[in-house]
């Protein structure tokens, strides 16, 4: 293979090197002559790996390219191929190199937070390091699906959506509450105990915990009957009218389990990855992702590097549903257990609703 004009050749003596290669687990990095970091990748048996990059014949088109411009080889030995598999994910997302299939997200992804360190808590879209004193709920993979939540928050529990500056000063209601989404409690007019019971409620429906909201919602309707307090119960008979609108829009299974979906494509050269978060049983919304290929890939190639990327940094759900069988599926698997500190389990071949979802 003739290398195109803007690539550099160099001659490595990869002979040499390979003598004092070992021969455990672990990473490496391939340079270029200017020290640029061209490919990170592990291995269960670095000697026998990196042996392959310099057999005569069988390399494809992108590592022969790699091999041409490769000046120096960097080793680091770990102590099991999960650890190099961390490893090599994060050099990968710290360094970026050409070579490697990279997961192009450079957005912060949103939470919902709730200021509950205060008398009257706001619920809010946020974006940041989670460092503030409250709660903070996600993180959600569409802005759109939590405003869509959001919305529904204030419509059906009324809970203010104002910032501290704006609440702290005010001397009468503003607009929020002449259209009924909020209750007012900047000038008085509602009682800390009420307001905190319109929180609760909100704070079931966005941890999923809709059989205990609408019981919950059931038993205060039947007790503002009984006091003949008609206005309360038409308030809370609403409620209920409209979190079983949003509960059908956003059902998906009766299954409360948690899971994202994860399905690629790849055709011409350029993949697709679309990630849905399903939540006790609920849509919370879904994300495409279009990962950068240095060459043409089948799509569980694409999809092994994108989950081994995708969450080193957000948290992972008990389960990963994916749209194909990962080569080193029980690998990737061991790793993610280790690093979220809890069971994670990869389902390529499923049935009934995860096949529907799929």
């Amino acid at each position: 293979m003739i290398p195109p004009d803007d690539i550099q050749v160099t001659i490595f003596d990869h002979r040499a090197f390979l003598k004092n290669v070992s021969s455990h687990p672990g990473v490496y990095r391939m340079f270029n002559a200017e020290g640029e970091i061209l490919y990170v990748g592990k291995a269960k048996n670095l000697k026998k790996r990196l042996s392959s990059y310099f057999r005569h014949t069988g390399l494809s088109n992108k590592n022969l390219s790699l091999v041409n411009q490769i000046h120096h080889i960097e080793t680091t030995i770990t102590h099991t191929e999960g650890e190099a598999l961390l490893l090599e994910s994060n050099l990968i997302k710290e360094h970026r190199p050409r070579y490697n299939i990279l997961l192009r997200d450079d957005k912060s992804y949103p939470y919902l937070y709730v200021s509950t360190e205060q008398d009257f808590p706001r619920i809010s879209l946020y974006r940041g390091s989670r460092k503030l004193p409250g709660t903070f709920l996600g993180p959600y993979p569409s802005a759109g699906a939590l405003r869509e939540s959001l919305n529904f928050i204030h419509k059906t529990f009324r809970t203010r959506q104002c910032e501290d500056s704006y609440f702290n000063h005010r001397s009468r209601p503003c607009l929020q509450y002449q259209i009924k989404r909020c209750t007012a409690p900047c000038v008085g007019y509602i009682s800390k105990e009420d307001y905190a019971q319109d929180l609760q409620q909100a704070m079931l429906f966005l941890q999923g915990k809709n059989t205990q909201l609408i019981e919950s919602l059931a038993q205060k309707m039947e007790a503002a009957s009984e006091k003949l307090d008609f206005e309360k119960a038409a308030e809370y008979r609403d409620r209920l009218r409209l979190l079983q609108k949003i509960i059908e829009k956003q059902y998906v299974s009766s299954d409360s389990r948690d899971a994202d979906v994860l399905a690629c494509v790849s055709r011409g050269g350029q993949a697709c990855v679309q990630v849905f978060s399903i939540r006790e049983g609920r849509n919370l919304g879904n994300r495409s992702y279009f990962p950068r290929l240095p060459e043409a890939l089948d799509e569980a190639e694409v999809l092994q590097a994108f989950v081994s990327q995708y969450y080193l940094d957000r948290d992972c759900p008990p389960e990963l549903i994916l749209s194909h069988q990962l080569q080193e599926q029980e690998l990737i698997e061991s790793m993610l257990n280790e690093h979220h500190q809890h069971r994670v389990k990869l389902s390529a071949r499923v049935r009934s609703d995860r096949q529907r979802w799929l």
